[in-house]
Protein backbone atom coordinates (compact mmCIF):
# COMPACT_ATOMS: atom_id res chain seq x y z
CA UNK A 1 0.00 0.00 0.00
CA UNK A 2 1.27 2.94 -0.95
CA UNK A 3 0.06 6.38 0.99
CA UNK A 4 0.74 9.30 -0.77
CA UNK A 5 -1.84 11.74 0.58
CA UNK A 6 -1.02 12.77 4.74
CA UNK A 7 -1.41 14.16 8.25
CA UNK A 8 -0.41 17.84 7.83
CA UNK A 9 1.92 18.78 10.60
CA UNK A 10 -1.11 21.60 12.12
CA UNK A 11 -3.08 18.40 12.37
CA UNK A 12 -0.64 16.34 14.26
CA UNK A 13 0.53 19.05 16.68
CA UNK A 14 -2.56 19.36 17.73
CA UNK A 15 -2.86 15.92 17.92
CA UNK A 16 -0.13 15.24 20.01
CA UNK A 17 -1.30 18.10 22.26
CA UNK A 18 -4.57 16.22 22.41
CA UNK A 19 -6.52 19.30 21.06
CA UNK A 20 -8.20 17.74 18.24
CA UNK A 21 -12.19 17.21 18.40
CA UNK A 22 -12.97 13.44 19.29
CA UNK A 23 -14.04 12.60 15.79
CA UNK A 24 -10.92 14.60 13.64
CA UNK A 25 -8.73 12.60 16.58
CA UNK A 26 -10.40 9.46 15.43
CA UNK A 27 -9.56 9.83 11.69
CA UNK A 28 -5.60 10.90 12.43
CA UNK A 29 -5.44 7.33 14.84
CA UNK A 30 -6.86 5.15 12.07
CA UNK A 31 -4.37 7.01 9.47
CA UNK A 32 -1.51 6.57 11.67
CA UNK A 33 -2.09 2.90 12.11
CA UNK A 34 -1.83 3.00 8.09
CA UNK A 35 1.12 5.24 7.51
CA UNK A 36 4.50 4.34 9.10
CA UNK A 37 5.89 7.64 7.63
CA UNK A 38 3.03 9.57 9.58
CA UNK A 39 3.37 7.63 12.56
CA UNK A 40 7.08 8.39 12.34
CA UNK A 41 6.69 12.18 12.47
CA UNK A 42 3.75 12.00 15.47
CA UNK A 43 6.56 10.40 17.39
CA UNK A 44 8.61 13.33 16.87
CA UNK A 45 6.19 16.04 17.70
CA UNK A 46 5.12 14.03 21.06
CA UNK A 47 9.31 13.81 21.81
CA UNK A 48 8.91 17.90 21.44
CA UNK A 49 6.04 18.29 23.83
CA UNK A 50 8.15 16.11 26.15
CA UNK A 51 10.83 18.14 26.27
CA UNK A 52 9.34 21.57 26.45
CA UNK A 53 7.17 20.10 29.47
CA UNK A 54 10.75 18.88 30.95
CA UNK A 55 12.29 22.58 30.75
CA UNK A 56 9.31 24.06 32.20
CA UNK A 57 9.91 25.94 35.92
CA UNK A 58 8.53 24.43 39.20
CA UNK A 59 5.82 25.44 41.14
CA UNK A 60 5.07 25.18 44.46
CA UNK A 61 2.79 22.08 45.03
CA UNK A 62 -0.23 21.46 47.91
CA UNK A 63 0.34 18.97 50.63
CA UNK A 64 -1.25 15.76 49.63
CA UNK A 65 -0.85 16.45 45.08
CA UNK A 66 1.94 13.59 45.98
CA UNK A 67 -0.26 11.05 46.87
CA UNK A 68 -3.24 12.15 44.77
CA UNK A 69 -1.00 12.05 41.16
CA UNK A 70 0.09 8.44 43.15
CA UNK A 71 -3.29 7.70 43.23
CA UNK A 72 -4.29 7.85 39.51
CA UNK A 73 -1.49 6.52 37.99
CA UNK A 74 -2.09 3.15 40.76
CA UNK A 75 -5.12 3.37 38.09
CA UNK A 76 -3.83 4.48 34.93
CA UNK A 77 -4.32 1.84 31.85
CA UNK A 78 -0.75 0.45 30.62
CA UNK A 79 0.81 2.42 27.56
CA UNK A 80 -0.65 1.61 24.29
CA UNK A 81 1.23 -0.30 22.45
CA UNK A 82 2.63 -0.18 19.04
CA UNK A 83 0.01 -0.56 16.30
CA UNK A 84 -0.60 -4.23 15.17
CA UNK A 85 -2.33 -4.86 11.34
CA UNK A 86 -5.45 -6.37 11.99
CA UNK A 87 -6.61 -9.26 9.56
CA UNK A 88 -10.02 -7.15 9.22
CA UNK A 89 -10.10 -4.18 7.18
CA UNK A 90 -10.61 -1.53 9.72
CA UNK A 91 -7.47 -0.85 11.43
CA UNK A 92 -7.59 -1.03 15.48
CA UNK A 93 -8.90 2.75 16.62
CA UNK A 94 -11.64 1.91 13.94
CA UNK A 95 -12.40 -1.13 15.13
CA UNK A 96 -12.81 -0.19 18.91
CA UNK A 97 -15.08 2.44 18.36
CA UNK A 98 -17.33 0.32 15.90
CA UNK A 99 -16.86 -2.78 18.41
CA UNK A 100 -15.92 -5.20 15.54
CA UNK A 101 -15.49 -4.70 11.92
CA UNK A 102 -16.73 -4.26 8.77
CA UNK A 103 -20.05 -6.87 9.25
CA UNK A 104 -20.44 -4.88 12.88
CA UNK A 105 -21.04 -1.60 11.00
CA UNK A 106 -24.92 -0.57 10.89
CA UNK A 107 -25.20 0.84 7.37
CA UNK A 108 -27.85 3.03 6.56
CA UNK A 109 -28.97 4.33 2.82
CA UNK A 110 -28.95 7.86 1.88
CA UNK A 111 -29.29 7.48 -1.65
CA UNK A 112 -27.97 6.88 -5.13
CA UNK A 113 -26.47 3.19 -3.50
CA UNK A 114 -24.73 5.16 -1.27
CA UNK A 115 -24.83 4.24 2.79
CA UNK A 116 -23.19 6.00 6.03
CA UNK A 117 -22.60 4.62 9.69
CA UNK A 118 -22.85 7.35 11.89
CA UNK A 119 -20.46 6.90 14.98
CA UNK A 120 -20.97 7.68 18.48
CA UNK A 121 -18.74 10.66 19.10
CA UNK A 122 -18.34 14.20 20.86
CA UNK A 123 -20.46 17.05 19.58
CA UNK A 124 -18.11 19.29 18.62
CA UNK A 125 -17.14 17.27 15.34
CA UNK A 126 -18.85 14.45 13.88
CA UNK A 127 -17.62 10.63 12.09
CA UNK A 128 -19.31 8.67 9.49
CA UNK A 129 -18.27 5.78 7.52
CA UNK A 130 -19.35 6.02 4.19
CA UNK A 131 -19.84 3.14 1.48
CA UNK A 132 -20.00 4.66 -2.28
CA UNK A 133 -20.48 2.10 -4.74
CA UNK A 134 -17.77 1.91 -7.47
CA UNK A 135 -18.39 4.49 -9.76
CA UNK A 136 -21.03 6.13 -8.22
CA UNK A 137 -20.34 10.00 -7.38
CA UNK A 138 -21.13 11.93 -4.23
CA UNK A 139 -22.74 15.45 -4.83
CA UNK A 140 -20.97 18.66 -5.42
CA UNK A 141 -20.30 20.30 -2.48
CA UNK A 142 -18.30 22.84 -0.43
CA UNK A 143 -17.69 23.04 3.01
CA UNK A 144 -18.41 25.29 5.84
CA UNK A 145 -15.29 23.99 8.27
CA UNK A 146 -13.13 21.23 7.62
CA UNK A 147 -13.88 17.64 6.43
CA UNK A 148 -11.37 14.88 6.72
CA UNK A 149 -11.77 11.80 4.38
CA UNK A 150 -9.55 8.65 5.30
CA UNK A 151 -9.90 6.11 2.79
CA UNK A 152 -9.78 2.21 4.03
CA UNK A 153 -11.08 0.63 0.61
CA UNK A 154 -11.37 1.02 -2.85
CA UNK A 155 -10.53 4.71 -4.31
CA UNK A 156 -11.97 8.04 -5.37
CA UNK A 157 -11.08 10.84 -7.42
CA UNK A 158 -11.74 14.74 -7.52
CA UNK A 159 -10.94 18.03 -8.84
CA UNK A 160 -7.73 17.54 -6.82
CA UNK A 161 -6.59 14.29 -7.01
CA UNK A 162 -7.16 10.50 -6.49
CA UNK A 163 -7.23 9.30 -2.68
CA UNK A 164 -6.67 5.51 -2.51
CA UNK A 165 -6.63 3.39 0.86
CA UNK A 166 -4.70 5.07 3.79
CA UNK A 167 -4.85 8.35 1.87
CA UNK A 168 -6.05 11.44 3.37
CA UNK A 169 -8.51 14.54 2.13
CA UNK A 170 -8.26 17.55 3.73
CA UNK A 171 -10.50 19.64 2.79
CA UNK A 172 -11.43 23.63 4.32
CA UNK A 173 -13.90 26.22 3.62
CA UNK A 174 -12.27 27.31 -0.11
CA UNK A 175 -12.63 24.27 -1.53
CA UNK A 176 -15.70 22.31 -3.45
CA UNK A 177 -15.42 19.11 -5.28
CA UNK A 178 -17.51 16.14 -6.53
CA UNK A 179 -15.81 12.86 -5.12
CA UNK A 180 -16.42 9.70 -7.69
CA UNK A 181 -15.88 6.31 -6.18
CA UNK A 182 -13.28 4.95 -9.11
CA UNK A 183 -14.47 1.44 -10.58
CA UNK A 184 -13.79 -1.90 -9.07
CA UNK A 185 -13.86 -1.90 -5.44
CA UNK A 186 -16.74 -0.02 -3.89
CA UNK A 187 -14.89 3.13 -1.86
CA UNK A 188 -15.05 2.67 2.08
CA UNK A 189 -14.62 5.77 3.88
CA UNK A 190 -14.29 7.27 7.12
CA UNK A 191 -14.55 10.59 7.36
CA UNK A 192 -15.24 13.69 10.11
CA UNK A 193 -16.94 17.10 9.76
CA UNK A 194 -17.00 19.97 12.21
CA UNK A 195 -19.76 22.03 10.54
CA UNK A 196 -22.44 20.52 8.19
CA UNK A 197 -21.33 20.39 4.22
CA UNK A 198 -22.63 23.03 1.90
CA UNK A 199 -24.33 20.87 -1.26
CA UNK A 200 -24.98 22.94 -4.35
CA UNK A 201 -28.48 21.16 -5.61
CA UNK A 202 -31.59 21.05 -3.64
CA UNK A 203 -32.25 17.66 -3.05
CA UNK A 204 -29.30 16.81 -1.14
CA UNK A 205 -30.06 20.44 1.19
CA UNK A 206 -33.87 19.18 1.74
CA UNK A 207 -32.37 15.40 2.93
CA UNK A 208 -29.06 16.66 4.86
CA UNK A 209 -31.22 17.49 8.24
CA UNK A 210 -32.28 14.03 7.91
CA UNK A 211 -28.80 12.44 6.98
CA UNK A 212 -27.30 14.59 9.37
CA UNK A 213 -24.61 15.57 6.82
Amino acid sequence: MTIRHHVSDQLLMAYSAGQLPEAFGLVVATHLSMCDECRARAGAFDAVGGSMIERCGTIAMDDGSLDAVLARLSGAPEPRPEPRRRKGLFPTPLADVIGGDLDAVKWRPIGMGVRQAILPMAKDASARLLHIPAGQAVPDHGHRGMELTLVLQGAFRDESDRFGPGDLEIADEEMEHTPVAEAGADCICLAATDAPLRFNSLMPRLLQPIFRI
